[in-house]
């Protein structure tokens, strides 16, 4: 047997079984209950943290491949090793799934207790109304007027009931914006604001009338022969076709534009490469074709390829054709026998007239450039006041025009008003 000092000075004795002292069993103690041990030949031993618990990657259970706590039931003296889990706790306060949803309108909130009650749901219903309408597909001027009005009889009783200065304002801009809207909806009909004056159902908008001016321009001057007749089929198979370069004509139509000439109209056009027809269509089986099967036309100056003249919708196209074919076979003018000139000009003055009927710009600028409505309609500017009087005959005009000074002066007859291109 042995005796001597350990790694650390405590005192022990070799017996013959490998025993050590009460003095080492004493040392080993104090370092076990300062957490400092020696590892065992397995690699087994659990590093403590400050808090007392012991490394997940470093426990006897980790070591083996077990997992901790397999019984459920933490080794005694010792603290679980399992990591502590996230505190859970009550939602926020004013969470989505929490948040009221107010009743609002022009981002202003509808109290739950507004009295009178009438006026509370008139609000809301208000609000609901308003984003409904910014949702829809197309504006509606008279229905966005109504809501304006509503808006502000609603904002004027909030503000006489809270005595909010500021809601009355709310009310007086409301008012202004429904007049404005009304005005904006009366100038794109051309009916009259004020309700002075014939009310009248127009076939064009203010919008389209600025396109059909501009079909009419294009047509002035890109006309490819000189002929009314040919001006006049130029103008109907330009509308046709205006949107993709393609189009269907019937028979009966070009018979109702050109009358005698429409063959030989036809067939210049094509033969001067303005006009296409398919490979096995010829004049002949143009003019005799029937509305169950109408011939295609092109016309390669308005095909996608080449740069666009125009620039509208299907919608717009069909009301500009359906404009222009009204003007064009006007009961009156066939049974007066108008020629294509005649019918060229009527086309015309009812394209650049105001909404009472007046033609051209006031002022200086009243009237029209005889030598633009001249070129127009396959003229000579002298030539304008025989057709201008043909046009009076047949009701179109309300009295004789004045073609002095250079210049076509008259009004519509009220009959014809509807047609008016709104200037």
């Amino acid at each position: 047997m042995s005796a001597g000092t350990g790694d650390r000075g405590e005192l022990f004795v070799d017996g013959t079984g490998g025993g050590r002292t009460d003095g080492a069993t004493a040392g080993r103690t104090r370092r076990a209950a300062a957490g400092v041990g020696r590892a065992p030949a397995g690699g087994g031993a659990a590093v403590m943290f400050s808090d007392g618990v012991p490394s997940p990657s470093h426990s006897p259970a980790a070591a083996s491949g077990a997992p901790a706590e397999s019984t459920g039931v933490p080794a005694e003296g010792t603290r679980s090793a399992a990591l502590p889990r996230a505190r859970t706790g009550p939602p926020r306060r004013g969470s989505r799934r929490e948040k009221k949803s107010w009743p609002k309108i022009a981002q202003r909130i509808v109290p739950d207790d507004l009295q009178p009650e009438v006026l509370r749901l008139e609000l809301t219903e208000l609000g609901d109304a308003f984003r409904a309408y910014q949702r829809r597909p197309e504006p509606d001027l008279a229905v966005l007027a109504e809501l304006h009005d509503r808006k502000a009889r609603a904002f004027a009783l909030w503000a006489d009931v809270t005595d909010d200065a500021s809601l009355r304002e709310e009310a007086d801009r409301a008012a202004a914006a429904a007049r404005t809207t009304r005005e904006m909806d009366a100038n794109r009909r051309g009916v009259p604001v004020d309700g002075e004056g014939p009310v009248v159902e127009r076939l064009l908008t203010r919008g389209q009338g600025v396109h059909a001016r501009t079909v009419l321009e294009h047509v002035r001057v890109g006309s490819p022969l000189p002929g009314a007749e040919a001006r006049l089929a130029v103008l109907m198979l330009t509308l046709r076709a205006a949107r993709a370069g393609t189009g269907n004509v019937t028979g009966q139509d070009l018979g109702g534009w050109l009358q005698g000439d429409a063959e030989r109209v036809l067939q210049e056009l094509v033969d001067v490469g303005w006009l296409l027809l398919p490979e096995d269509v010829t004049a002949d089986d143009a003019l005799t074709s029937r509305p169950e099967e109408p011939a295609q036309v092109t016309v390669p100056s308005l095909l996608a390829t080449a740069p666009r003249p125009f620039f509208f919708g299907k919608v717009t196209r069909a009301r500009l054709s359906g404009w222009a074919q009204k003007v064009v076979g006007d009961r009156k003018l066939r049974k007066k026998k108008a020629g294509a000139a005649t019918r060229l000009l009527a086309v015309y003055t009812a394209a650049h007239s105001r909404p009472g009927g007046c033609l051209g710009g006031g002022g200086e600028d009243a009237g029209l450039a005889l030598d633009e409505v001249a070129q127009f309609c396959g003229l000579r500017p002298e030539e304008v006041a025989e057709h201008a009087g043909l046009l009076t005959a047949a009701g179109w005009l309300e009295e004789e025009a004045d073609t002095t000074a250079g210049r076509l002066r008259g009004r519509l007859a009220e009959r014809v008003l509807p047609l008016s291109g709104l200037l």
